[in-house]
């Protein structure tokens, strides 16, 4: 195929189609199998980029998403995970937490620590021939015991909807098992971006402390603050209004830019974003319903794409190759599944319940991309690795519904 676009706006416009459409249909099939439609959102991407496209129609591929235009897809990309974040820090619902903290601790940091220590010894091996070109063995470490450990609330939460979980006290506590796991991955996750960033350990506390302050400042002064500005829009039954949404959405920018200054990601500072927004009325769940149905179709889809581009499961191309892959595979299931089974079954749990929960925190999906995607950017992760890793966190959503299944017959 020969054709080429010049103009860079029908590019783009060619662009969002293909991914629209391909996004919706991926999506529409594995839910009629039974899967979660994100995980056929994700396989789209992945699709449409040198793995399949790429590989079958390079011609088309090359028209599709020629290098020159990558740029503009992957800034679309980011704001679309920004927004993402924004709504998941809604979702975060502290007092919940602190309701459900002595189990949910427990449960959640064993899901954390046991596949985090798991990947940390797995990094030795793997270092030497799948290290990023900027790795160190300290960053490359940590980065592989962040990948093994991250939940994906977002998608978790729409498995226990849609198999309706969400209201029983098993999906009590798998809600809160994650956002405490998010929580922790995320504070761990933003230390080992300071610390690639600075290059140093001097600098990156500097950093650390600059982000530990501005939270303070969010959390303590702006939460209590924004309830005054946003006034009858936290009212019960109030309708919202176009300048409280513009303010969310201003507010979730300046998050996301001040973060980015810091030093550390735009993205954390969306997630801080929404967790201070007001709770108060129907506020928080107006501009849930306003931003996340555009970000989830219409933007979302474009991060799975640009993740796609650059995953190339044509890297994996020999038998150890595989082996390795396959070993990361079960090292990150044996390591979640098997660390939350245990401390749910020392919380007092029963069986089923304890291998549902540990089924559900093993799905990683969307979160795990997201941190495989900050990986790369910083060059800790070799393209080889990543495609490896994003395989991984398809694999290990994918099981969540089986193991679901298979413990609801067991129960």
């Amino acid at each position: 195929m020969s054709l080429a676009f010049v103009d860079p706006l029908s590019q783009l416009l060619l662009q969002l189609v293909t991914v629209l459409i391909a996004a919706r249909l991926t999506g529409l099939l594995f839910a009629r199998l039974g899967q979660s439609a994100v995980i056929g959102e994700i396989a789209a991407g992945i699709l449409l980029g040198p793995s399949l496209l790429g590989w079958l129609a390079p011609g088309v591929f090359q028209t599709l998403f020629p290098a020159s235009s990558l740029g503009t897809l992957q800034l679309l990309s980011q704001i679309g995970v920004c927004l993402f974040l924004f709504v998941v820090g809604m979702t975060v619902d502290v007092g919940h937490l602190r309701q459900k903290a002595p189990a949910a601790l427990v449960v959640s940091h064993a899901s954390i620590v046991v596949p985090a220590l798991c990947g940390a010894l797995l990094s030795p091996w793997l270092f030497p021939t799948l290290r990023g070109p900027d790795a160190t063995l300290t960053s490359f470490t940590v980065f592989m015991a962040i990948s093994m450990s991250i939940t994906a609330f977002p998608v978790l939460a729409r498995i226990l909807d849609e198999r309706g979980l969400s209201a029983t006290p098993l999906g009590a506590m798998a809600l809160t098992c994650a956002a405490v796991g998010d929580v922790t991955a995320w504070t761990m996750l933003a230390g080992i971006v300071a610390v690639t960033q600075e290059g140093a350990w001097t600098g990156s506390i500097v950093t650390l402390v600059r982000v530990a302050i501005f939270a303070i400042v969010m959390l303590v002064g702006v939460r209590r603050l924004l309830p005054r500005l946003m006034g009858s829009s936290v009212q019960p039954d109030a309708a919202l209004g176009p300048n409280v949404l513009v303010g969310a959405l201003a507010l979730m920018l300046a998050s996301a830019l001040t973060t980015e200054l810091i030093g550390i990601h735009a993205l954390f500072g969306a997630f801080l974003a929404g967790v201070v927004m007001p709770r108060h009325g129907t506020l928080r769940q107006q501009v849930i319903v306003r931003i996340e149905d555009f970000s989830a179709v219409f933007l979302l889809p474009l991060f799975f794409v640009v993740t796609g581009l650059r995953t190339s499961i044509t890297l994996i191309n020999d038998l150890q190759a595989w082996g390795i892959c396959a070993a990361i595979i079960l090292v990150a299931t044996a390591g979640k599944l098997g660390g939350t089974y245990v401390a749910a079954r020392w919380t007092g749990m029963t069986r089923p319940d304890a291998l549902a929960l540990g089924a559900l925190m093993n799905t990683r999906g969307l979160m795990e991309l997201i941190a495989l995607n900050i990986g790369y950017d910083l060059g800790i992760l070799s393209p080889r690795i990543f495609a490896m890793l994003v395989i991984m966190a398809l694999v290990t959503t994918t099981l969540t519904g089986p193991l679901l299944t298979w413990s609801k017959r067991w129960r």
